[in-house]
């Protein structure tokens, strides 16, 4: 399971790369559902070097009712922002957040859907590196455009009428909080409940109460409760949350027990907004 963690880099390593590659290009993904306020907190603090990345306009195409609230951005236009960001064809990116990872993983699932090489996520994020003793810095970075080249179809991914007939032959993951998945509240979205067939994993129950992702014994114990395993004959897995944000996360933490799983990016926003599929509610899948 070591090679997977290389998904994952703490304050220490971070700070040691830093140091060796001052090159490394930093991505501050500060964002989080009800928070509108994400490049207020990157101004406030962030790790330095750091450019601030936008959720809703770089790492997410504009939301309709047929594709989710955080469709995935055009492949043309995410390499855009990818040069603005300061990416080179040779650079090793490091993205966080101030939410265990359940913003940053997303531009980490998009970078690896479009073929960077080198793209980790800050374990413990923001509150994990001061904790660990370094400074912040205040203000804005501005990166000088990188030479990166993406493509894309690098990470599998399952649209609606896949994620609908998944759990017919492998693993369907809500990422959820278990209330929406039972359908007893729906914030936000047309209506409660949860694809059926879907087994609840909440995002956040992956995160240890420091904020930081479980260790791979007790992660994989957790959800070969569910039926998930890694190796050869282990049944297929996808993930999906309200956008297609945080199952980005889901995805990340079963990269580090050997799992490769699919995304399905416009998740129980899109689906929710077509009368004609159907939900299950309660707590069994």
């Amino acid at each position: 399971m070591g090679e997977e963690r290389k998904t994952l880099i703490d304050a220490r390593g971070l700070a040691a790369l830093l140091e060796s590659r001052p090159d490394t290009v930093l991505l501050d993904v500060r964002w989080a559902l009800g928070d509108a306020h994400g490049r207020d907190h990157y101004e406030a603090g962030h790790i330095p070097g750091a450019i601030f990345v936008d959720m809703e306009t770089e790492l997410s195409a504009s939301g309709t009712p047929q594709a989710g609230r955080h469709p995935l951005p055009e492949a043309h236009d995410l390499a855009a922002s990818a040069r603005r960001w300061g990416i080179n064809e040779d650079s090793t990116v490091v993205l966080y957040d101030g939410t265990g990872g359940l913003a940053a993983a997303r531009g980490w699932w998009l970078l690896r859907h479009a073929g960077a090489a080198d793209v980790r996520v800050l374990d413990g994020g923001v509150q994990g590196w001061e904790a660990a003793g370094h400074v912040l810095e205040t203000g804005t970075n501005t990166a000088a455009p990188g030479n990166v080249r993406l493509g894309w179809g690098h990470m599998p991914v399952i649209d609606i009428d896949a994620a609908a007939a998944f759990p017919g032959h492998g693993i369907l993951l809500d990422s959820r909080a278990a209330e929406r998945y039972r359908g007893e509240v729906e914030p936000i979205d047309p209506r409660a409940g949860h694809i059926p067939g879907a087994r609840n994993r909440p995002t956040t129950e992956n995160l240890g109460a420091d904020g930081h992702l479980l260790a791979p014994g007790p992660l994989a114990a957790a959800l070969a409760g569910l039926g998930v395993q890694p190796g050869a004959g282990a049944q297929e897995v996808a993930a999906y949350c309200g956008s297609g944000v945080t199952a980005a996360h889901q995805v990340l933490a079963l990269e580090t027990i050997g799992v490769h799983a699919a995304l399905y990016p416009g998740s129980w926003s899109q689906y929710s907004s077509d009368a004609a599929r159907p939900a299950a509610t309660g707590p069994t899948p």
